[in-house]
């Protein structure tokens, strides 16, 4: 009864022409000690119910990070030296953001759909969270996306997806050293003639592994043996660097 009552409820579902269904190379990154950055292989493959119906296929893929408060500073030059002379504060900003894309976003993605679901980086710029007391906060958000953008840490690469006989999909995204600790979100997007027909949403886990959580740990769990360890480890370091030397001088 169970049995007849699922297959029911499948039948009355609306079927969708095409559907992705995607994989990643792996959705789990160990930040270790001699940790430089990674990659992530984002493959996929349409499916459908028919043969495709005409007009264009396009992918876009994003990855982005965790969300983290973060301060811009604008700096100033005051007596020959250039210093922090106003910040504003964006409350929610992603750490990691990359899109890649069969094509230029304006030209396979409709403003509309760009906007519903925040695709591009001027989307994002829009919807973060900026802290507004001063008339030009906006340039501080676009400062923002500028320098993480000449960091790595803001990716566009249009014509990075490859997508082979309009069915096997595989983007490769580069992540950075310096990447934060979180679920970051990978999302695969089919257009057709600029509109949203299917969306795959997956998750990767960034996480320290080894003596780098331990340490991590400890200094948020318990901050004063953190500093004494750090203290002992200084003292320690000197007195071999003072060793090794007087060792040499004989």
């Amino acid at each position: 009864m169970i049995r007849l009552a699922l297959a029911l409820l499948l039948l009355a579902l609306p079927v969708r022409a095409e559907q992705v269904v995607a994989g990643l190379s792996q959705n789990r990154v160990a930040i270790t000690a001699n940790f430089d950055g990674s990659e992530i292989v984002v493959f996929a493959a349409v499916a459908r119910d028919a043969p495709p119906p005409k007009g264009k296929l396009d992918v876009i893929v994003t990855i982005e990070g965790p969300l983290a408060p973060v301060t811009v500073w604008r700096k100033a030059r005051r007596m020959g030296i250039w210093v922090n002379t106003e910040a504003v504060e964006i409350g929610s900003a992603p750490s990691f953001y990359a899109i890649a894309t069969t094509g230029p976003l304006p030209e396979i993605v409709e403003d509309s759909y760009n906007k519903a679901y925040r695709i591009g980086i001027g989307q994002v710029l829009q919807g973060l969270d900026v802290q507004r007391r001063m008339p030009d906060a906006d340039q501080f958000a676009q400062a923002l996306v500028r320098l993480r953008r000449a960091s790595g840490d803001y990716q566009v690469d249009a014509g990075a997806v490859r997508l082979d006989q309009q069915t096997l999909i595989r983007a490769d995204v580069q992540l950075p050293a310096n990447l934060t600790e979180g679920r970051f979100r990978a999302r695969i997007f089919l257009l057709r003639e600029g509109r949203v027909i299917a969306l795959e949403e997956t998750a990767i886990y960034v996480q320290k592994e080894g003596i780098e959580r331990f340490l991590h740990r400890l200094a948020l769990d318990q901050p004063a043996l953190y500093g004494l360890l750090s203290l002992g480890l200084a003292v320690l370091a000197g007195w071999l660097a003072s060793a090794a030397f007087q060792w040499f001088r004989r």
